[in-house]
């Protein structure tokens, strides 16, 4: 009778761990499936490329699930040129860039020269890896006359100093390109995105050192200004309001993500001082710092680990003495301005947006 009761027992237990096992296996199943589907739908997505002399066009369509994630699409450190919704709800991405751009790689094999790249879905950012990798290639055979660089008595470091391109403008509010209007919603996003060309630069990085919302596109001294970034680079603008840095996806980039409101006048420009820096010699002069409400501390764009850096945004951050020759306007500092740009009430959006589409049908160089 004991014995049977054993077996009785044992197979109880056997019957329930198994069920404990289905369910377990169940689980895992179903999260490798959902990966699967989101790793599929990237992976399926059509990605076509046309080399030209000196310049590549890529045409990247993808599936409806990524339509909100255009700004996660990425030509080596580039962002689409051009991005559209087709009427299926699929995306179309286009990236239109030269080779000296976007980080291409040349190489020399044989009499044939390659330039390489690289698509990629980045859905978090740097240090993270992307989700998916497409490599591209254009492949060129060589020139007959082609002599290498070092061979050539006209190169020389001076390639080096090539002057920097600074670029600013407004973005919509997806991320995914340049805003068709600059009428904008009261209470809105208004993401300002600068980048510098580096060109044959070694990796610099794009700050704003100081930012002011002004009702003019020249500032004078006695000019009516609010402030939003100030002291080497502190956003001021996020301790008021809600107002951040979104994180990098590249170094010669940034992106000012500003909540739009009421600045006090009618048109708006924004003027900006940018600076480029090295990555790797943050201070207190020459850093990104926005303030975290959910913490109460200021924190450091580029390395949350270093935010002590940004303990003088309350204060008076130190500047640093420049070393070397004092560098001129289009050195590593350019003032930008933007705009103007035009705060509305919501109620009136609408109606500014259809005021806007007249007068740009009425006069076709406006298109």
């Amino acid at each position: 009778m004991v014995e049977v009761i054993k077996q009785e027992v044992h197979k109880a237990c056997w019957s329930q761990c198994v069920q404990d096992c289905l369910v377990m296996v169940t689980h895992l199943y179903l999260g490798v499936l959902v990966l699967a589907v989101f790793a599929t739908t990237v992976a399926n997505a059509d990605i076509n490329v046309v080399c030209a002399n000196n310049s590549v066009r890529v045409t990247w369509r993808v599936n409806a699930e990524l339509v909100p994630y255009a700004a996660r699409l990425f030509l080596g450190n580039c962002m689409a040129s051009q991005w559209k919704v087709l009427p299926s709800g699929e995306g179309e991405a286009q990236f239109n860039y030269t080779f000296s751009e976007c980080k291409f790689t040349k190489m020399r094999k044989g009499k044939r020269i390659y330039y390489q790249n690289e698509m990629s879905y980045r859905p978090q950012a740097k240090p993270n890896p992307p989700d998916f990798v497409h490599p591209i290639e254009c492949v060129y055979r060589r020139p007959k006359d082609w002599v290498p660089r070092f061979v050539n008595p006209g190169y020389g470091v001076s390639e080096g100093h090539s002057r920097l391109v600074f670029h600013m403008a407004l973005l919509n509010e997806e991320l995914s390109s340049i805003a068709k209007t600059n009428v904008i919603p009261l209470g809105s996003p208004m993401p300002i995105w600068a980048a510098v060309e580096q060109k044959s630069h070694q990796p610099l990085l794009l700050l704003m050192e100081e930012c002011v919302a002004a009702p003019t596109a020249e500032l004078q001294p006695g000019s009516q200004v609010y402030p939003i970034i100030g002291n080497k680079g502190c956003l001021s603008e996020s301790k008021k309001g809600n107002s951040m840095f979104l994180p990098r996806y590249h170094s010669s980039s940034i992106i000012l993500y500003l909540q739009s409101f009421n600045f006090g006048f009618g048109e708006v420009y924004i003027h900006c001082k940018l600076t480029v820096w090295d990555p790797q010699d943050l201070a207190e002069s020459k850093k990104a710092c926005h303030y975290i409400k959910g913490t109460n501390r200021w924190e450091l764009l580029d390395d949350p680990s270093r935010s002590s850096l940004c303990n003088c945004c309350d204060l008076s951050c130190k500047s640093r003495s420049r070393r070397g020759v004092e560098w001129a306007s289009d050195g590593p500092s350019h003032n930008s301005v933007l705009g103007p740009l035009i705060i509305v009430a919501q109620s009136d959006f609408r109606d500014s947006n259809t005021m806007m589409e007249s007068a740009t049908t009425a006069d076709p160089q406006l298109k």
